[in-house]
């Protein structure tokens, strides 16, 4: 990692009352599982759930706390094609749940990009509801901004259900179970690498065309990338912002 350092010479103990942004320095990335970072109002988490699916490794890093948030993840996965090793995203701390009948919208941008060799990955947020706040998740929420590599959602069928047009864009809707859990994943037609828009546009059509019910509680909040397999991945958010 490359260090920027001032040219004019600083005590030591002067250096230690500035904050590292003021002297260049970058917090190092961060590879244990379920390692997370402070961002801001956010936490990046290292979720390598699925990281026994396979062989590999994952890392996360913090580029700017600020708002918007940037943030970057670096992995190498092989085998266990088809399976998902792991989950590296942000979410909001300042966040415990809402029913969402009371939830009139939920903006977010986000900017990132993606290189690397042979990736099958996705780039999606990632949202739970339930009965409560806090109880267990009823209901899964994917909105996949990308499908890289063949890289598909879970489905009963294996085809979309419905083929939706929210916010500008036109995604493919796919249903399925995982364990106890109800999953609807929004497949974007063609890569979204610039989004902005209002998640609730997803909701309401959830509630509008397949019965989704308003007195769910949104509990959480993702947004980040779901690699299967590749090699020499960096995953980069230049922008984001999420408020609800």
């Amino acid at each position: 990692m490359k260090l920027s350092l001032p040219i004019i010479a600083i005590s030591l103990e002067a250096a230690s009352a500035l904050p590292a942004k003021s002297l260049g320095f970058k917090r190092a990335d961060s590879c244990g599982q379920y390692d997370t970072l402070a961002a801001g109002s956010f936490k990046l988490y290292n979720n390598l759930w699925g990281e026994d699916n396979g062989s590999g490794k994952g890392c996360i890093g913090v580029d700017s706390s600020g708002s918007p948030l940037a943030w970057h993840t670096t992995w190498s996965w092989s085998g266990g094609e088809g399976h998902v090793k792991s989950y590296p995203n942000v979410m909001p701390t300042n966040f415990s749940g809402a029913q969402l009948s009371s939830v009139s919208s939920i903006p977010s941008t986000w900017h990132w990009s993606y290189k690397g060799s042979d990736l099958v990955a996705d780039v999606a947020y990632d949202i739970f509801t339930g009965s409560s706040a806090t109880g267990d998740a009823e209901f899964e929420i994917m909105i996949w901004l990308a499908a890289l590599g063949g890289a598909g959602p879970i489905s009963t069928s294996g085809s979309p259900i419905a083929t939706p047009t929210i916010g500008g864009s036109s995604w493919s809707l796919y249903q399925g179970t995982n364990a106890a859990t109800t999953v609807y994943s929004f497949v974007a037609s063609s890569q979204i690498e610039s989004y902005s828009g209002d998640l609730i546009d997803f909701f309401n059509y959830l509630v509008s065309s397949e019965g989704f019910s308003t007195s769910q509680y949104i509990q959480s909040i993702g947004a980040g990338t779901e690699p299967f397999t590749g090699s020499d991945a960096v995953f980069t958010t230049t922008a984001y912002t999420l408020s609800i």
